[in-house]
């Protein structure tokens, strides 16, 4: 869309590139939306693992999918709109998109919208400070897991005899 920034937002690659990048499995997931390709790094989500941080991915449901069956140990969030009116007043509010690209977006949003039961949470996103609150909720619920505090306070938890 119009203010996306190669870099930024994104990294814009023409067919060519992204066909080998997918030969190459470069991609940690990858999905046709909207007419378009995208795919997620696997190197820069890699990355970001081995230091030990939250990854958190924006993405399709088909790439959530993906991670979800590559990586059992995820947690899944989908983001619900609080209404199809609403979803169509946002598309249209953004003023970035021609009306048969919100038409494709709206009819794509059905099918998308199916699939939220293979996720763990759903987060309804009627006011956005509330919704923020809830995913924030959510990677907190996260973090003190069992497993995921061993993990991050080894020290502690040796100290106390705990394995």
């Amino acid at each position: 869309r119009g203010q996306e920034k190669d870099g930024l937002e994104y990294h814009f690659v023409n067919d060519a590139t992204f066909d080998r990048m997918l030969a190459e499995d470069a991609f940690i997931e990858w999905a046709h939306v909207h007419g378009q390709r995208y795919g997620t790094s696997r190197s820069a989500v890699e990355a970001v693992m081995t230091e030990g941080h939250d990854v958190v991915l924006e993405i399709d449901y088909q790439g959530a999918l993906q991670i979800q069956a590559k990586f059992p140990q995820t947690i899944s969030v989908f983001i619900l709109p609080p209404s199809w009116d609403e979803l169509e007043t946002r598309l249209r509010r953004r003023g970035e998109d021609q009306p048969e690209v919100i038409e494709l977006r709206m009819a794509n949003a059905r099918e998308e919208i199916a699939q939220a039961h293979h996720f763990q949470f759903v987060i309804i996103n009627e006011v956005f400070d509330r919704a923020l609150f809830d995913l924030k909720a959510v990677v907190q619920a996260q973090r003190l897991r069992y497993s995921a505090q061993r993990r991050l306070r080894a020290d502690t938890f040796a100290s106390l005899g705990l394995s």
